[in-house]
């Protein structure tokens, strides 16, 4: 194998400048490559538009990140497996791709995650699931789209290309009752805490809870937080500021029951119950040793399930298996999605969920709202009943 066959591609977001003419001074000096006329992107190269793709999307670290892995994935195949720049492959080439996915050669393949500029890397660690090749071509569409658009292609091949189907699950609505959120709650609030770091988490994650519930907050948004962003304009009204996709702020209300919550949580760490504005202590903190620090997403979403396989478990205990069965289940993310779902349902309007969301399309907020299958049932019979008298 070629010693550089994956030498390092260059994806990194554009500076926010760089834009028009002044993205020239960026391109690569040796490209050579002609667009059309009336295109509208200054990029002469495929990494090149990548770049400029993964700038223009005002994606999140995390998803900056996985569009990078799969751009420099898919333009790598493109070099040393088709041969093709993008200009030239057609929707047969792109499908083969999406083959590919299935079962990388063993020379793409380690099980060890080294470092991109280590010799030893490689692109996979083993063959994608279906998930995972679904979102590798959302990428890889993506770009294209963008690459079409702008004129850097004449046409769209991957337009053409089918989305990756997964396999369907089990039936998961995604969405916690009030009375599974209820139980959620009071078996953390039960937790035995026979030592101070365990007062400290039972309170911490009573009040992770708490924020999740009644903000409908993405993971990270919440994690990422200072203690600062809990604050009072005086009016009696409680907020809490946070930064959501693209760094755009935004600010969420806060209920009585969160700010008990969050009282409760930091006179557990030896804090007052109310902080200033400049307090950059972060918002969620480790139960363990004197420092105060943050946790990562990862810890945050695990003390969440454990709170919810502690509820299932007080579910079976009380002999419903269905409350049981959906918490098990549960995420952080349902939490979002009940928040929403509980709010459409008494009536909130939709464009304050956006707004409280932070999601730039309506379309995508609507996409979550949904009644529960008993509402629907109920309605559905009641409408029934209305219409034969």
């Amino acid at each position: 194998m070629p010693e550089k066959k994956f030498e390092i591609i260059n994806l990194d977001p554009f500076p926010a400048q760089a834009g028009g003419a002044d993205a020239r001074r960026w391109r690569d000096p040796d490209a050579l490559r002609s667009i059309a006329e009336d295109a509208i992107t200054d990029a002469r190269t495929d990494s090149e538009i990548a770049r400029e793709f993964i700038s223009h999307g005002e994606l999140g670290p995390k998803s900056m990140a996985n569009t990078q892995k799969e751009l420099f994935r898919f333009l790598t195949w493109c070099r040393e497996e088709a041969g093709k720049t993008l200009r030239q492959l057609n929707v047969a080439d792109l499908n083969g791709y999406k083959e590919f996915l299935k079962a990388p050669p063993p020379d793409w393949v380690s099980a060890t995650k080294w470092p991109r500029n280590d010799p030893r890397y490689r692109p996979f660690t083993g063959p994608l699931s279906d998930a995972s090749r679904r979102q590798a071509m959302i990428a890889v569409k993506g770009l294209f789209a963008y690459a079409a658009q702008t004129g850097y292609l004449r046409r769209d091949p991957a337009a053409l290309v089918k989305h990756v189907k997964t396999a369907s699950a089990s039936r998961i609505t995604r969405y916690l009752t009030h009375d599974a959120l209820r139980l959620a709650l009071d078996t953390v609030t039960a937790r035995a805490a026979p030592t101070p770091a365990a007062i400290r988490r039972r309170e911490r994650d009573r009040f992770l809870l708490s924020a999740y519930i009644h903000t409908g907050a993405r993971l990270n948004e919440i994690v990422s937080a200072n203690m600062g962003a809990f604050y009072t304009e005086g009016n009696g009204r409680w907020w809490l500021d946070v930064l959501g996709k693209g760094n755009k702020p935004r600010r969420l209300p806060v209920p009585p029951d969160m700010l008990a919550a969050f009282r409760q949580y930091r006179a557990a760490y030896g804090l007052l119950p109310h902080t200033v504005r400049s307090d950059d202590t972060p918002l969620v903190l480790s139960s363990r040793g004197k420092a105060l620090a943050r946790i990562t997403d990862e810890a945050a979403s695990d003390a969440l399930k454990a709170i919810f396989a502690a509820a299932a478990m007080a579910a079976d205990g009380m002999g419903d298996a269905d409350t049981a069965s959906t918490l098990r289940q549960a995420s952080a993310h349902w939490l979002r999605h009940s928040m929403l779902t509980n709010h459409a349902n008494n009536g909130v309007q939709l464009k304050t969920l956006q707004e409280t969301a932070g999601h730039a399309s309506i379309a995508t907020t609507a996409a979550y709202l949904h009644k529960t299958d008993n509402e629907r049932h109920d309605e559905i019979l009641a409408s029934a009943g209305a219409a034969k008298e």
